[in-house]
């Protein structure tokens, strides 16, 4: 067919003398595509017809292997009168049952069961002879092979020639082994499910572009083992840790998604707007402060599994929406969480890999990272390894201009970037990312952090302008976040408004003061130490995923039109 356009611009062509000589030159261009186009059409064969006839299904592109598909599906289901999309096909058992039960059978014996069906995604599918053909069949994530003969599968043997690779097939028959050994379903019966409509990536190399695989999971799902053993070990972790919290008597609790006020960490929030209620209202960035109110009702071990939203960058361990684990435990300070911190995630590990070393390989380096997870973890306290490395004394009190203005020097000194505003805070929090961090690629807790990186954690009982707070490092990466929880409620006031100078400053991930939290803790907060981990980073390190997408099934992508 010739293109609308080019015909539509020959067709209104003046007069050559009418023309300038450059919309002439145009113009005959133009003619000359449009003819070489045709040309081309009418030189191109009207058939992918191989030589018996039969359509050449290698020799089609991907709309028209969908239109072929179609037509070739509506037919068979007119000869037939079977429907392509059956309502019901009656399994027996699944994959994974089918190799554990007859995993014992010996290279060729066969089963006295006969009407074994199980069902699945057709992966493969190799045809030996006229009447022989062998169909890879997987299902949660485990494959069998389904021999299929003429000869026992007369009944439905016209079924075969409608199924395809990526189909969803269910078979009948018995099981056994082939002279090869190999664990077969011998079928006599086969039954179309659902077609797949399209042709599937090659299993040997998969989809190699990452844009693909983001933002079409399902084909990297069903092209990338190394992608869906994944999801497993994420599913894996959580369960644990809340089978960890359930034996310890934690409550199971939901907070709210949408709230009036941003509290509970340090970032930037999502606005959304609550039509009946006629308000702004934000996505939350931690339930912190639900919490802390659910202990003040009288639930003394609460915690949350869920989604949080931060309106910030995306990188390798970075995504705006993200799942973390928060606990709270009423009459428990940061040394108890400590050592509760220790056994579970050592011993996740452990349950998960049957060791407590494992290997990462960061993005880049052409060697793995061996992670020792055996406990106890390494404790560093923040401040004096600084003054250590930095071979000088931090002036305190922190918030004095002095203090600000020697660690300004020390950044400078160092070559460490921090952008504006330059609070205390945040050239802290640099120079420890700088020196300390990069230390601890074995699980490390950096401790007892300034109170003016922690204004909800209380103060330090023995040194001055410090908290009672750790963070565990893995990978130099921040893991996990506790405390014990500040319950003064005069204290958390001017904590709040000590934030408001650097808000004043510009930095706009502040949030303001909480003057509801405030009246809770009038109630009377029970000394509690508080936890959070993040489950997308934890998942990555355990399944050796270098980038955060990888564990997360529908990461953020920005808008593109061809997807």
């Amino acid at each position: 067919m010739s293109d609308p356009i080019v015909e539509d611009q020959v067709a209104v062509a003046a007069p050559e003398g009418e023309l300038s000589k450059n919309e002439l030159k145009r113009r005959q261009k133009a003619e000359r595509l449009a003819a070489e186009k045709a040309a081309k059409q009418a030189a191109a064969p009207q058939s992918v017809a191989s030589t018996d006839g039969k359509v050449n299904e290698a020799e089609l592109d991907p709309n028209q292997y969908k239109e072929y598909r179609l037509a070739n599906l509506k037919e068979w289901s007119e000869r037939t009168g079977r429907p392509v999309y059956p309502h019901k096909f009656h399994a027996t058992m699944s994959i994974p049952q089918f190799r554990a039960t007859y995993e014992p059978l010996q290279t060729s014996e066969k089963s006295q069961d006969t009407g074994v069906a199980v069902c699945g995604r057709l992966m493969n599918v190799r045809q030996s002879s006229k009447h022989l053909i062998f169909y890879t069949l997987e299902a949660d994530n485990t494959q069998i092979q389904v021999f299929c003969n003429h000869q026992d599968d007369s009944v439905t043997w016209e079924n075969h020639d409608v199924i395809r690779r990526g189909d969803i097939v269910g078979f009948r028959g018995q099981p056994g082994r082939t002279k090869t050994g190999e664990l077969s379903l011998f079928s006599t019966h086969v039954e179309l499910i659902s077609p797949c409509l399209h042709i599937l990536p090659d299993p040997h190399y998969g989809i190699q572009d990452k844009e693909i695989r983001f933002r079409q999971r399902y084909l990297d799902l069903l092209t990338n083992p190394k992608a869906k053993a994944i999801f497993p070990i994420r599913a894996k972790i959580i369960n644990y840790i809340r089978r960890f919290l359930d034996e310890r008597g934690f409550l199971e609790v939901e907070t709210p998604m949408m709230a009036l006020q941003v509290g509970g960490a340090t970032a930037k929030p999502f606005k959304t707007f609550h039509n009946d209620l006629d308000q702004e209202m934000f996505m939350r960035i931690a339930p912190e402060l639900y919490l802390k109110e659910l202990v003040v009702g009288g639930y003394d071990r609460v915690y949350e599994i869920g989604r949080q939203f931060r309106n910030e960058g995306i990188d390798l361990t970075h995504n705006p929406e993200f799942t973390t684990c928060e606990f709270y435990m009423a009459y428990a300070d940061y040394n108890d969480l400590i050592e509760m911190t220790e056994k579970m995630i050592s011993e996740m590990v452990l349950s998960i890999h049957g060791t407590y070393k494992i290997w990462y390989h960061r993005q880049g380096d052409a060697e793995a990272t061996l992670v020792d997870f055996t406990p106890p973890f390494k404790r560093i306290s923040m401040i004096s390894e600084l003054e250590r490395i930095l071979d000088a004394k931090i002036p305190f009190p922190l918030e004095s201009d002095e203090a600000n203005a020697f660690l300004k020097a020390q950044c400078e000194k160092h070559n460490v970037q921090c952008s504006a505003p330059q609070t205390t805070a945040r050239l802290l929090d640099k120079l420890v990312g700088e020196f300390i961090e990069v230390q601890c690629d074995c699980p490390t807790f950096i401790m007892d952090h300034p109170e003016i990186m922690s204004p909800l954690a209380k103060n330090h009982r023995s040194t001055p302008g410090l908290t009672e707070r750790f963070e565990l490092f893995i990978l130099q990466k921040e893991i996990c976040n506790a405390y014990t929880e500040l319950n003064d409620p005069v204290i958390q006031r001017a904590r709040f408004e000590e934030q408001m100078k650097a808000k004043a400053a510009g930095d706009d991930e502040v949030p303001g003061i909480d003057e509801h939290f405030i009246k809770v803790l009038e109630h009377a907060l029970p000394a509690t130490g508080g936890w959070g981990l993040g489950v997308d980073r934890m998942t990555m390190f355990l399944s050796n995923s270098d980038n955060i997408k990888e564990v997360i099934a529908f990461p953020a992508m920005k808008k593109a039109d061809n997807f």
